[in-house]
């Protein structure tokens, strides 16, 4: 007498043979693996060549009577940050801002105002050397216009004292970034490429005449996705950790923390792949859509550089897309040790793009 069949068995058996056809797929290898370690090698190399923006606040008992403070609010590169000494002391340990300024007079004639600066070890030490740039073109205007005579209105502190934090490398903003762009990457572009070839190649009508569900034939192609992009996700944090030292606050917690979200972040971007593979017509028109949902993401969601260096119109679109909600969790729980939990808002964001994306997929799918 047989034995009943094993709707579990055969979407594991579906499981592993499209595992085996990912790994043969040099497209899948390079967009998904390949493809974020060069960047992640190049930018690891180069250390502190990253862009990271020049968010500053003023010691609350700065002098805002002088000539130059309001000159340094109205720079356009710069952000000023206001929050109470504890919360600024705390984004300075976590590298959020670059400095705090403090103007105040000097108690002599010339020069009348003294301006030093208090940041962290976490502050990328370009961006503090920038801002002494910015200062010193402050002043150096204002003494063209108004202190002709006198050798300066103010004098800048060449020491910058400096409070215990994380050491913030370029690896810590990059390698977030990379790992959103290959779950991104595989899970549109692989899962609408594999269920339009399924569907062409009439494999899944074969699978009809098989007992297995539909539900399962989906689960078992998904899974081997999830398998698959869960093995890159640990190749590339284990490159960035152990070759360039990216930072895991809380060691293995925080790694199992970082998985956790890929998994919840590869469910949506597969969902995308869904969609994609329904609405082509043929192979050839699959990137052109698959890029409209992926290229603005790739270049707006903080993958290379942070979204405040956009202008600010475009900011409010950046928010929207789920990659920067992802980039954004990502580089909060790696480097600032934050938990799941403390992550709601960018979880729920996630959640919301996945039940609504899931909702047109399935209005959307095709079977043949």
């Amino acid at each position: 007498m047989k034995g009943k069949y094993s709707q579990v068995r055969a979407m594991l058996a579906i499981t592993k043979g499209s595992l085996r056809a990912i790994f043969r797929s040099p497209s899948a290898v390079v967009f998904s693996i390949a493809f974020p370690l060069i960047f992640i090698l190049v930018f690891g190399f180069i250390g502190s060549g990253g862009r990271i923006s020049l968010n500053v606040a003023f010691n609350k008992n700065t002098d805002t009577t002088n000539p130059i403070y309001p000159i340094i609010k109205s720079i356009a590169g710069i952000h000023v940050v206001k929050k109470t000494d504890i919360e600024l002391r705390e984004d300075l340990e976590k590298g959020r801002i670059t400095a705090i300024i403090d103007i105040q007079k000097s108690g002599l004639s010339n020069p009348p105002y003294k301006i030093s600066l208090t940041s962290s070890e976490a502050v990328n030490p370009q961006n503090i050397q920038v801002l002494q740039s910015i200062l010193n073109a402050v002043v150096a205007g204002i003494n063209q216009k108004k202190y002709v005579g006198s050798p300066t209105i103010a004098m800048i502190s060449n020491t910058v004292e400096k409070i215990p934090g994380r050491i913030y490398r370029t690896i810590d903003f990059i390698l977030p970034g990379q790992l959103g762009f290959s779950l991104l990457s595989s899970g549109v572009f692989g899962v609408a490429f594999l269920f339009f070839n399924l569907r062409q190649q009439l494999v899944l009508k074969r699978f009809y005449a098989t007992p297995i569900k539909r539900s399962y034939i989906v689960l078992g192609e998904a899974l081997s996705r999830v398998i698959f992009q869960m093995m890159t996700a640990i190749i590339i944090i284990g490159v960035g950790h152990f070759i360039f030292k990216f930072t895991l606050v809380n060691g293995i917690q925080t790694f199992l923390s970082i998985m956790l979200l890929s998994f919840v972040a590869l469910i949506l971007f597969m969902g995308f792949g869904f969609i994609v593979s329904s609405v082509a017509k043929n192979e050839s028109t699959i990137p052109p859509f698959a890029n409209l949902i992926t290229l603005p993401q790739f270049l707006l969601a903080g993958t290379f550089f942070s979204i405040e260096a956009f202008p600010s119109w475009l900011q409010p679109i950046c928010k929207i897309l789920p990659l920067t909600h992802f980039n954004n969790a990502m580089r909060n729980i790696a480097f600032e040790g934050a938990s799941l939990a403390s992550c709601g808002k960018e979880l729920g964001i996630l959640g919301i793009w996945i039940v609504i994306v899931y909702l047109v997929a399935f209005k959307t799918f095709k079977w043949e």
